[in-house]
């Protein structure tokens, strides 16, 4: 199975990638990393050949819109939205030929392409990422409401150069092992600085788990960012399964 490269993580909320130095970093890993990843379906991924969602965030100056089919086997992402400028694009690259793509799928589409498949999978990424540090807190309050819940933190190295190095994700499961909310801390000086949501709208897309709705605060102001139109392609398959 291919997966999203393990040297390649998420150092900006929207538009920044960061090449880590690979297995010198490597961390130890909790059971909890894997426990999450499970949860969400990561002993049947390799059932999938396709995935296809489309990414939606808003929130104060900001409304975007990315649509993406995603083979993880092959490495082919089709990307359908606007650029920088707002005019609408459609492109279809190999992730293992980045170096031969042209300017814009380089700089613009794959890092969105990356931050985007990290907010749909995040779970399989805490555990991918041996780089990052991954500890656990029981009974921790909660960011937004009442109750407490597990707390589980992922963080990527400050040592390593890149946009935002040092970004953590704080993931709060409830009882089931899912993520019921989270926060994200940025490492550098970029906005947002600190996003907090909840992890909700809960669907399945063959084995695939993923959390579609996520309502919270950037820097204290609104905050929405939501999945629409997902599903997968099984292997052998060459219908779409929604996510119901």
């Amino acid at each position: 199975m291919t997966k999203l490269r393990r040297s390649m993580t998420i150092r900006c909320l929207f538009w920044g990638v960061l090449l880590l130095a690979g297995t010198s970093w490597a961390q130890t890993r909790p059971p909890i990393a894997e426990q999450l990843a499970k949860a969400y379906g990561l002993d049947s991924f390799g059932q999938i050949d396709a995935i296809r969602y489309t990414f939606n965030v808003q929130f104060p100056g900001v409304n975007v819109s990315r649509s993406w089919i995603w083979q993880p086997k092959t490495g082919q992402v089709s990307y359908e939205g606007k650029d920088k400028d707002g005019k609408p694009v459609k492109v279809t690259y190999n992730r293992s030929q980045l170096n031969s793509a042209p300017a814009n799928v380089k700089d613009e589409i794959e890092p969105a392409f990356v931050n985007d498949n990290y907010w749909f999978i995040f779970p399989f990424h805490a555990y991918w990422d041996t780089s990052a540090n991954v500890t656990v807190k029981d009974k921790q309050k909660l960011p937004i409401g009442q109750g407490t819940a597990k707390l589980v933190s992922v963080k990527y190295p400050a040592e390593v150069g890149g946009y935002t190095p040092g970004d953590t994700w704080d993931l709060y499961l409830g009882s089931d092992g899912r993520v019921v909310q989270f926060i994200y801390h940025r490492g550098g000086p970029k906005k947002p600085s600190n996003v907090t949501t909840t992890w909700a709208g809960y669907k399945k897309a063959g084995p695939l788990l993923v959390s579609t709705d996520h309502r919270g605060t950037a820097d204290g102001g609104p905050f929405h960012l939501f999945f629409s139109n997902v599903a997968v392609k099984l292997t052998g398959s060459d219908t779409w399964v929604d996510a119901k």
